[in-house]
């Protein structure tokens, strides 16, 4: 085989007397040289993806998939007697990214390049990412997640450029990862980095001397915002990034044959959320330095810019202080003062002004002079236009539209679990590779019994293959035989893991008293806090509390168990995604703006337990009810109750029984024998007084709905036809659908 030629040369060794580390390195190369030889810049217009996460996760499998590689590679390693797996286990993940937003992130570049559009990802190189979560004394402790190794996939490159901040000038230097397209060409991520950074500044916590901005700037992800010293430090990092970004773009389109007025030919450039905000005051004053005057340059900036809304939680708007930015970067507040006043020069609602109150609000400065403001799910996106933008809304109604999230299913398919999609291509044919709509097909066959049975089968080995992954790598002991109930996703109130835990409290004393379940249940978690977030982070103690206190009741643990994977990651996400039974989708209403796990979830064959929130919406148009166990209060009833600002905790605690010997349990004797007192109380009261995010209304139909899917599943056969419908339904969530939505209306690439 050649391929096995081409090893055995980088090895200049045979196969099977090689290590797997050797094996590893050379896989690396031979595919960036194969990658390399597909590189195109072809298109007169390119897309410049900015965004400050790029979750990718491990790319050697994802990459060999993408070459059309990785059969062969796996067969001959096989032969050899050699694991690729095992091999795969040396990779180092990259620690580019924190939840949903970079994952999506990642998904849309592979998309981009999968379908030959001529785009890029513009980011950061940080080096120890957000953090590596270690559990201690059942508590969150947050230490550097260092992958960067003198062979990665990075690539260094020559560009450089000299970044000036106040007081100060750095010099950056460009990383390239290359992604590579399924069957198409290979794009870029662009990773710009410090060439003064200082790793040896940080010891064996996350803690650093955030004021050394030469030595701390691309460290770390989201550094700790809890002092100014650290939001400062995000001001400067979110400039150097699209400081970098917008010189690059202007190289380039220049290069191209750009004369920079007709720049909107030449580029598009897509603010993923508001961290990449100031590359539209960076953009005009770039131009201008190259003598563009002002009015022109807002001008071209407007028709380049598009801005993509993944909240509506105020809190996530960003809001920076003036002084932050006269600080850090004087050069720019005369622009945004300029931008600020053209505003108020034609629109009398003060609550759209760029500056008010002191502070800076970078969404309105995107909305403003973007061309484009997209939600992400059909929900959020009606919430944008009704209600907590409604006042822009007003003002451009023709710039707003929704594209609906996706994943890459080469990934979350393909890669994660090929024994699934290999039934799928028998059943179907390879057609939906490339065309996900192509699984309806499968909706022929949700009446016959070997395609169900086998379906369960599949599922059953998931599972077995989750349990000694982490008997291995957590030393967790697993009963795949029970129920996988399935929570994984960033620890937020609004995301209500704490409803979650709610419930498991809530059945361990009813397996107490006596009414045991048909069958075991374990409960699994994954989740990071961020590290100034202390109610979430209380959240976790108290999941891992319940783990220790359930996990070893002689009475409890033989029919419920729960488990908090540490350190939850891509790599985790790809084994558990596909041994899930319950998806569970429990974010308040109106408050998830998409969701991208429970895509992944359904295409793996899971059934989604969820609200009616974000994307659930249209999973559940999409399967109907009978494949999707729906609970809890409406959107509407969510705003309108926030909006009267009616809600009292204290009520429903009084008057639910079950909701106050749940929440009384947080900071019962038992809890509080292996938890921190400290922790549980605070949490206790944040619940009992606050709430805000509205777990008790909800409670009842959470606790009715999941003992209803626990029930359901006994009916095995019933059950795999809800697994196929969702898996034959999960086309839509394609994010090869929803790139070409965007490149369709909102880019217009050549």
């Amino acid at each position: 085989m050649a391929f096995m030629q081409e090893i055995e040369t980088k090895l200049q060794k045979g196969i099977s007397v090689s290590t797997n580390e050797e094996i590893y390195f050379a896989l690396l190369d031979l595919v960036k040289e194969k990658a390399a030889g597909k590189v195109s810049n072809e298109g007169k217009k390119k897309l410049y993806y900015i965004s400050a996460e790029f979750l990718i996760g491990k790319l050697l499998s994802n990459n060999l998939i993408n070459l059309g590689m990785y059969d062969e590679v796996k067969e001959v390693l096989a032969k050899n007697g050699k694991d690729l797996a095992e091999i795969e286990e040396i990779e180092m993940e990259p620690s580019l990214g924190n939840g949903g937003l970079g994952r999506l992130a990642a998904c849309f570049l592979d998309s981009i390049a999968t379908l030959g559009l001529n785009g890029d990802g513009v980011g950061l190189n940080y080096h120890y990412g957000l953090f590596h979560q270690v559990f201690e004394n059942r508590r969150q402790k947050e230490t550097p997640d260092p992958w960067i190794t003198d062979k990665s996939w990075l690539n260094y490159t020559e560009t450089s450029y000299p970044i000036q901040f106040g007081g100060f000038t750095v010099q950056s230097r460009l990383y390239d990862i290359d992604v590579v397209g399924y069957n198409n060409r290979t794009t870029k991520l662009h990773l710009f980095d410090i060439e003064s950074v200082d790793e040896s500044i940080v010891g064996e916590t996350i803690d650093f001397n955030k004021e050394e901005i030469e030595k701390n700037l691309t460290l770390f992800l989201y550094p700790d915002d809890s002092d100014d010293k650290g939001r400062l430090l995000r001001v400067y990092q979110q400039y150097f990034m699209v400081s970098n970004g917008a010189r690059l773009i202007l190289d380039e389109a220049v290069a191209k044959g750009s004369n920079l007025h007709d720049l909107a030919d030449y580029a598009a450039i897509q603010i993923n959320d508001t961290h990449p905000s100031m590359v539209i005051p960076e953009l005009i004053r770039l131009l201008q330095e190259r003598g563009i005057l002002m009015d022109e340059a807002i001008e071209i900036v407007s028709k380049v810019c598009a801005y993509t809304n993944h909240t509506i939680l105020a809190e996530a708007l960003e809001k920076w202080p003036i002084y932050f930015l006269e600080k850090a970067v004087p050069q720019l507040m005369p622009i945004i003062r300029e931008l600020d006043n053209r505003i108020r020069g034609k629109v009398s609602d003060e609550s759209t002004y760029i500056i008010k109150d002191g502070l800076v609000h970078m969404a309105h400065m995107d909305i403003h002079y973007g061309y484009s403001i997209n939600g992400v799910a059909y929900l959020h996106t009606e919430i944008l236009k009704n209600s907590e933008l409604n006042n822009f809304y007003q003002l451009y109604p023709e710039k707003f539209n929704n594209k609906t999230n996706g994943i890459t299913f080469r990934r979350w398919f393909m890669e994660c679990n090929p024994e699934l999609s290999a039934m799928v291509t028998e059943l179907i044919g390879e057609g939906w590779k490339t065309d996900a709509a192509e699984l309806e097909k499968l909706g022929n066959f949700v009446n016959d019994d070997k395609v169900l049975e086998k379906l369960l089968t599949v599922k059953s080995e998931k599972k077995t293959e989750l349990k000694e992954y982490l008997k291995h790598t957590q030393n967790m002991e697993i009963d795949d035989n029970s129920i996988f109930d399935i929570q994984v996703k960033r620890l937020h109130e609004y995301k209500r893991q704490q409803m979650n835990a709610l419930y498991i409290i809530h059945k361990y004393f009813e397996i107490k008293a006596g009414k045991k379940p048909e069958r075991p249940i374990t409960a699994f978690f994954g989740a990071k806090a961020a590290p100034a977030y202390t109610i979430a982070k209380d959240i976790i103690h108290l999941l891992l509390c319940l783990q220790e206190v359930i996990n070893n009741d002689p009475e409890v643990s033989p029919y419920l168990k729960v488990f908090m994977v540490e350190n939850y990651n891509v790599t985790l996400a790809e084994k558990l995604i596909p041994a899930c039974d319950i998806s569970e989708q429990i974010s308040l209403a109106s408050k998830e703006a998409s969701g991208t796990s429970n895509m992944k979830f359904m295409l793996n064959g899971a059934v989604t337990l969820g609200t009616k929130d974000g994307a659930n919406v249209e999973i559940a148009e999409l399967v109907g009810e009978d494949n999707i166990y729906s609970f809890g209060e409406d959107s509407e009833t969510v705003i309108a109750r926030y909006e009267r600002g009616d809600y009292c905790a204290k009520d429903y605690y009084d008057e639910d029984e079950d909701i106050k010997k749940a929440v009384d349990f947080i900071v019962s004797d038992e809890l509080k024998a292996v938890g921190n007192a400290e922790c549980l109380e605070r949490l206790y009261y944040e619940l009992l007084n606050k709430d805000w995010f509205m777990t008790f209304p909800d409670f009842k139909e959470y606790v009715a709905a999941k003992d209803r899917i626990y029930a359901d599943y006994e009916d095995r056969k019933a059950w795999a036809r809800k697994m196929l419908v969702n898996i034959s339904k999960a086309g839509f969530f394609s994010s090869d659908r929803t790139i070409d939505q965007y490149n369709k209306e909102i880019w217009h690439l050549c």
